[in-house]
């Protein structure tokens, strides 16, 4: 017995996709015009935040976590490589080295919460905690960037429950060469690369376009 496309998305809720393509459409619209850092990571983070508010487009298979580190999937490369956008998945305490990015990134949680402590180099070159560590709750977007503050350590808020949150990055992040420190200051450099082979379809209309036509038929 066949099953038809109604049938199934009857049983299973519609992944929400068209948000993303939104997203990925309007923050693409963003760079075209040019803005400087500040703009961009002020206009982007209202962008970013508009998409982690609704928790239901991301689909499962990108929010799957592992028990021997964290997964950082693509979700999005602009062509140019102009930004990447990925979803970084926690299981239960885990936690980042120490590590910056060489480039701007938004960060928005989707899910559970994350806990930022920002690093210094003092005058010997061995790394200090800068300022209180920062908890970003459920809804809540960041910023890095060398200008403002790079190098941090990042961990999830619960030793009980996963964590996700939506990165945005300059530049293709996977393809990106930077660095992971240790306390004493010494650095390594790495590619992070990501967990995925693939990614999401957003450009795939049809559920849309048979939405439109049931309406109104």
């Amino acid at each position: 017995m066949s099953v038809s496309k109604k049938e199934i998305s009857e049983v299973r809720p519609a992944v929400r996709l068209d948000r993303l393509r939104d997203f990925v459409v309007a923050f693409g619209g963003l760079l075209d015009g040019g803005p400087d850092e500040g703009d961009l990571l002020r206009q982007g983070a209202a962008l970013l935040k508009s998409l982690i508010l609704v928790d239901d487009w991301l689909p499962e298979r990108y929010a799957q976590p592992a028990t021997d580190s964290y997964r950082q999937y693509l979700l999005h490369a602009d062509g140019a490589e102009r930004f990447s956008v990925v979803s970084f998945v926690w299981s239960p305490g885990q936690t980042t080295p120490i590590h910056d990015h060489t480039t701007w990134g938004l960060i928005g949680m989707l899910r559970g919460a994350e806990v930022e402590q920002h690093y210094a180099h003092r005058p010997d070159g061995r790394l200090e905690p800068e300022g209180e560590p920062h908890r970003l709750e459920t809804g809540a977007v960041d910023a890095v960037s060398p200008s403002i503050g790079d190098l941090h350590r990042v961990s999830n808020a619960y030793n009980d429950r996963v964590s996700i949150s939506i990165h945005v990055y300059g530049g293709n992040i996977g393809a990106v060469r930077r660095a992971v420190y240790e306390q004493d200051g010494t650095s390594r450099l790495f590619v992070s690369g990501y967990s995925n082979a693939d990614i999401p379809n957003i450009w795939d209309r049809s559920r849309e376009l048979d939405a439109q036509q049931d309406s109104s038929s």
